[in-house]
């Protein structure tokens, strides 16, 4: 509802003419439950714009009439007509506001993702059934998965204590601190479903508001009472005769041991910097580091820096610090394929804002916007065609258009460099890794001061680096933008499970594997969030994967509650049977082209870190876990709980 006064008339008039009128509509069937709004002459044009036009294509008249009726309906203390529609009703909401036909599986999940209806497990109780408070939790990291499952567990009242190695949340939003650090997914769809959806002042943040938000959701539901900062976990190992993890744990204060029934990495896959062994690097007399390890205090004025990689953060990074350099070397391996986004840097106007604060639906369905245009649309032309004549260059008609589209962007933008352009444009098919955006790159690189250098690195000197052509370019300052080592996740905290065996032996010849990307057999009670093919490739979130995965961990342990369980143990023939279809469907996707190398692949050539299924078919795989797929235990011994 509205509070209205004079300044509150103002603000909604002035607000609603900014409004999005796709999104306007939305709210218009909640507050009034008239459908006409999604029949002609009000049914939007279909845009497919990361940040689509706020007209929707609409007539003048159509226009008028929806901010008119806006204006009416968000009167002094009126109240929604619908909250929740049914999910036939909820269908066509989101295809008129889409301007497309969304099918009737994405109903359920998107009144669970806008908070309609809950994604909280619940839990049965009366006399006979156990609680699921007589469960402890050792999670492991404190940034966006770790914080979903802490508000999950804190909802069904299961002690949980968080190791956090930093000295705040955040995850990789803590740590990462290099100039120009950003999502490159929409905020508004990188945010809980559960927590604040209208706090971004753009539509693309920097990391000090996504670790700012992350922060305000511990801080909004108490977590960080449970968090143990500065705390690492030294080891994990199972003790099967009393079906608990004991935990060995190192903090400024000392060591300590605990015993917990769960033990949850929730450090992900881009948590360890991964540095290359480059010759002489330790001779290099300025400074040296990884993107990661960014020096708060370092002044790149009138310093000659060298950027190692031209990655993701080297496309943000890049473009951010040349004014100040007084050089910028790029050394770059692969080309990258990346796509203009009109408004990346954009902030959200203020009518937007308050639209976002005070409208009732409108954040939600401003959420649901983004998350449908970064989500499941692109992957079915991801898809390889077997009979596609060009498989060098695309994998499919539409993957082929998608390629004339970006070289033609980076041909208009490289117009004045031509020597630039064979240099910038990718070999792989497009989408085959990932698609990078534009953040004034292609300027940066056409500047006096900033080089593009493609010959491989011989190796580096006290005084830079040297190619292998022998041409020596001096630096002040080299910065490994190389990535992580995303074959890890979980394995590096030296965890045992059943018979002491090594998660990182199980895990070992780079090729992790887990059931959802979640649970490991051999290692009762143990879950791995965003763990090994869980990741988002063509597109989404992180957020919603961690939303997922929390749902999944609490309903085993609801499930377990109910039964009197204490441990469980995923079956290894349904693993066996998941990755065989895991495999399957990734060998008719773009990442397992020939010739493509990624972070994605291991050495053998398998793609072991990202999801082939659409999102929707995820959140349906997780969102009620079968118990029957375990194997079922029960200890009768109490375990000490968590402090």
């Amino acid at each position: 509802m509205v509070e209205r006064n004079s300044s509150t008339q103002e603000n909604l008039i002035r607000a609603v003419n900014e409004a999005d009128l796709r999104v306007l509509l939305m709210v218009l069937v909640h507050m009034t439950g008239d459908i006409k709004w999604l029949d002609a002459p009000f049914t939007p044009k279909r845009d497919v714009r990361l940040i689509p036009d706020p007209d929707a294509g609409l007539s003048e008249v159509a226009q008028q009439q929806i901010r008119g009726a806006a204006i009416e309906v968000l009167s002094p203390g009126a109240k929604p007509t619908m909250n929740d529609p049914d999910e036939t009703l909820m269908r066509k909401m989101m295809s008129t506001c889409l301007g497309e036909d969304v099918p009737l599986e994405y109903a359920r999940l998107n009144r669970e993702e806008m908070g309609l209806k809950s994604r909280f497990v619940e839990v049965l109780s009366g006399p006979g059934l156990n609680s699921v408070s007589q469960y402890t939790f050792l999670i492991v990291g404190a940034g966006v998965c770790g914080i979903a499952l802490a508000v999950s567990l804190q909802k069904l009242g299961v002690p949980f204590r968080i190791v956090e190695k930093n000295s705040d949340v955040g995850g990789t939003w803590f740590l990462n601190r290099y100039p120009g650090c950003g999502v490159d997914t929409p905020n508004h769809a990188y945010s809980y479903s559960f927590g604040p959806k209208y706090r971004w002042s753009r539509y693309f943040s920097r990391r000090e508001e996504v670790q700012s938000y992350v922060a305000e959701v511990a801080d909004a539901f108490g977590l960080r009472a449970h968090i143990s900062f500065q705390t690492k976990l030294k080891s994990s190992r199972w003790d099967d005769a009393q079906k608990c993890w004991v935990s060995e744990l190192m903090s400024p204060e000392g060591s300590e041991s605990v015993r917990t029934n769960f033990l949850v990495s929730a450090i992900g896959q881009l948590s360890d910097p991964s540095v290359p062994r480059i010759p002489g690097a330790n001779d290099f007399k300025g400074e040296i580091f990884h993107s990661v390890a960014w020096p708060e205090e370092l002044d790149i004025r009138r310093k000659n820096v060298a950027v190692i990689g031209t990655g993701a953060t080297a496309m943000q990074l890049v473009p951010t610090i040349f004014k100040d350099a007084k050089s910028v070397v790029v050394y770059q391996r692969t080309p990258q394929w990346s796509r203009p986004i009109p408004g990346y840097s954009q902030p959200i106007g203020e009518g937007v804002q308050w639209l976002l604060k005070h409208v009732p639906f409108y954040a939600e369905w401003f959420r649901f916007n983004m998350f449908w245009r970064y989500g499941d649309g692109l992957l079915r032309y991801l898809r390889k065609d077997p009979k596609w004549e060009f498989p060098e260059r695309s994998i499919n008609s539409v993957n082929e258009r998608h390629r004339e589209e970006m070289v033609a962007y980076i041909h208009s933008e490289l117009a004045a460099r031509p020597d630039l352009i064979d240099k910038c444009i990718p070999t792989y098919p497009p989408y085959g890794k990932r698609i990078l955006l534009d953040n004034g790159w292609y300027r940066a690189i056409q500047e006096n001061t900033v080089e593009l250098v493609t010959d491989p690195i011989k190796l580096i000197n006290e005084h830079g680096i040297q190619d292998g052509n022998g041409r020596q370019r001096d630096a002040d300052v080299i910065v490994y933008s190389t990535g992580f080592k995303v074959t890890e996740m979980a394995a590096r905290l030296s965890i045992s499970g059943v018979d002491g065996v090594a998660l990182s032996d199980v895990w070992a010849n780079d090729d992790p594997k887990a059931y959802l990307g979640l649970t490991v057999p051999g290692f009762p009670n143990f879950f791995c969030m965003l763990g090994p093919g869980s990741g988002p490739g063509h597109g989404g979130s992180v957020v919603f994967q961690a939303e997922c995965q929390s749902r999944y961990i609490t309903s085993c342990l609801a499930q377990m509650s109910q039964k009197g369980v204490d441990a469980v143990d995923i079956r290894q023939d349904v693993q066996d049977e998941y990755l065989k279809k895991f495999d399957a469907e990734h060998e008719s996707l773009i990442w397992s082209h020939p010739g493509m190398s990624t972070y994605y692949r291991n050495a053998a050539g398998r793609v072991f870190s990202i999801l082939p299924w659409r999102f929707v078919d995820y959140w349906a795989l997780t969102h009620d876990a079968d118990l029957n797929e375990f194997v079922q235990s029960r200890s009768s011994t109490q375990e000490k709980r968590v402090d």
